[in-house]
């Protein structure tokens, strides 16, 4: 919650003292959850190499359990934005492995557990990142299924954001502008927001349209919109 609200100095520190609790204790899930949070923290902030460091040194620690898929997930994730496509898939494979040995959990709105359809979103963002747009617009649609209750109200709405901008890159890869600004700007009008995912791939929509429309009316105010956000924090 520190580190969604922005502030980073403080969200280090808790994290830090669970660490530290975790160790005296001898309790390896909470140590190795306080290393995904490392994890995570370093890929919000463009640190993969620093993502990469912090899950071996969970995985070293949590070998099995939810705290170990979550990391082999946020492994993947670097992976995918440092361009090893193969490394992607090992860590994707390894951890969804070790969920499948797992019960599924009591309460899949507990923030430390890992679910099926967590875990679906992880492959999504892989996915998008790699380029592989067929896969990451399945598990896109799948995530906002899964998440989304029959009357429509939204069980997980930072997981619906991030996979409108994931059928946003794709949109804007096969050349609808309109659609991509249009699940652009879905993403960011929800009121719940955990801002540093959702500005990191906000960011990568916002790129992209840049890159391919830098001229468009419409690529140029989502660009501003995203910067906006950005500059809010």
């Amino acid at each position: 919650m520190e580190y969604d609200m922005g502030d980073r100095r403080v969200a280090e520190g808790t994290r830090k003292s669970a660490l530290t609790l975790g160790q005296e204790a001898g309790n390896a899930a909470i140590t190795g959850w306080a290393y995904e949070m490392r994890a995570w923290y370093a890929l919000t902030q463009g640190d993969y190499r620093g993502v990469i460091a912090a899950t071996e040194a969970g995985e070293a620690i949590a070998p099995s359990g939810g705290a170990a898929v979550q990391l082999a997930a946020q492994q993947a994730k670097a992976w995918a934005r440092l361009g090893d496509r193969r490394q992607v898939e090992r860590a994707l494979d390894r951890g969804r492995g070790m969920l499948e040995s797992l019960p599924y959990p009591d309460d899949t709105d507990h923030h430390f557990v890992v679910d099926p359809a967590k875990f679906d979103f992880y492959a999504m963002d892989c996915y998008r990142i790699v380029g592989e747009d067929r896969l990451a617009e399945m598990y896109a649609q799948e995530v906002i299924r899964s998440s989304t209750n029959p009357d429509g109200t939204e069980q997980k709405p930072m997981r619906n954001a991030e996979a409108r901008v994931t059928l946003g890159v794709v949109a804007a890869r096969s050349g609808d502008l309109e659609r991509a600004v249009a699940y652009g700007r879905d993403a960011l009008g929800g009121e719940r927001k955990s801002l540093p995912s959702l500005l990191m791939c906000s960011k990568e929509l916002a790129t992209l349209l840049r890159e391919r429309y830098p001229h468009e009316a419409e690529a140029i105010a989502y660009l501003d919109e995203v910067h906006a956000l950005a500059t809010a924090r």
